[in-house]
């Protein structure tokens, strides 16, 4: 499958988060983003290194802005389950505006064609790192890393593109 790009719609599909009473609930990602400017952004694990010290940091320190500029939600996604994700915002105390969302199987990520295979590092089926500019389901910017860079998905590059 192609990965999604600029001009697609983004596919349906549900997420797993706790929500704020700690009850773990599937999320439509249609019923977040329907009418709304979003911004979603995928990283290959939570707790690993450039995910926790730079992609997240960025968009959690860049929240304020970018709702500044029109954004309602700003999503994170992760090919792990809801209770590694819930452990892992946890370690962001500062965090008001990210919510952490889990992709247990990957299908989601398979759906936008952003699957990564580390099957050879022992980290079996990722994501890409990603950030998605999404305005009322339509993808208006796709930033896709190439391997394991970080140089395009960060919250600085959706900032120069509102």
């Amino acid at each position: 499958m192609a990965p999604i790009d600029v001009g697609d719609t983004i596919p349906e599909g549900n997420l797993g988060w706790f929500g704020e009473n700690d009850e773990l609930k599937q999320l439509s990602v249609h019923s977040l983003a329907a009418g709304k400017k979003i911004v979603l952004f995928g990283v290959p694990g939570a707790f690993t290194p450039t995910c926790s010290m730079k992609h997240v940091p960025g968009f959690i320190e860049s929240a304020d802005e970018l709702k500044s500029k029109g954004v309602d939600q700003i999503l994170c996604i992760s090919v792990n389950d809801p209770f590694v994700m819930k452990a892992w915002a946890k370690t962001y105390p500062e965090n008001k505006d990210v919510k952490f969302l889990a992709d247990g199987s990957g299908t989601y990520t398979r759906e936008l064609g952003l699957e990564l295979d580390l099957s050879e590092k022992g980290l079996g089926t990722r994501s890409r790192r990603f950030a998605l500019l999404v305005d009322d389901l339509k993808v208006k910017v796709a930033n896709v890393e190439e391997g394991g860079q970080f140089t395009v998905s960060g919250a600085e590059e959706i900032l120069k593109a509102l």
